[in-house]
């Protein structure tokens, strides 16, 4: 019987501003809450550096990986809904922010859409997206740039801890 939930998709979350930490599980339950998305994982709670505009709060961040009905247009615009829901402000690229939601991959597909590019961009670049992935899911690969404990390692744990 084929599920009613045939894609997979990889979200990072983050948040700065406004209790950061109920800000991303409030995310998650926002999430889980959508009839047409199943939440699959969810890693642990990172604290890190803010890249860009350092001149702001350290972030909470996580990752989750969902299966869905939606495609992934539906599942970015269902996040962007959330994110607006708690507030989100977008001021200025890397600003301080209630919550952002991202989706890093889906279903593994490739997309030069400049509104759903497909893998994110800069995922692999960024240690709190590779290392939460790995966390949860070590063999998940991210387009052509490998998988996400290779990616995790390289990046290194510089700015970047666990919230205990």
């Amino acid at each position: 019987m084929p599920s009613s939930f045939p894609h997979i998709a990889v979200i990072a979350l983050g948040s700065n501003l406004d209790q950061p930490e109920q800000q991303v599980i409030s995310a998650l339950n926002a999430i889980s809450a959508h009839p047409e998305i199943e939440l699959k994982s969810v890693s642990s709670l990172y604290i890190t550096a803010p890249v860009g505009y350092a001149d702001q709060p350290d972030f909470v961040n996580a990752v989750c990986i969902v299966n869905t009905a939606l495609d992934g247009k539906a599942l970015l615009a269902v996040l962007n809904r959330i994110e607006h829901d708690f507030g989100r402000e977008r001021s200025f690229r890397n600003a301080p922010r209630t919550l952002d939601l991202d989706i890093i991959d889906f279903n593994g597909e490739f997309s030069d859409d400049p509104h759903l590019t497909l893998p994110h961009p800069r995922a692999h670049e960024r240690s709190f997206v590779m290392r939460p992935l790995a966390e949860i899911a070590p063999d998940y690969v991210i387009g052509k740039h490998g998988c996400a404990a290779d990616l995790a390692a390289e990046l290194g744990s510089e700015g970047i801890r666990l919230k205990t």
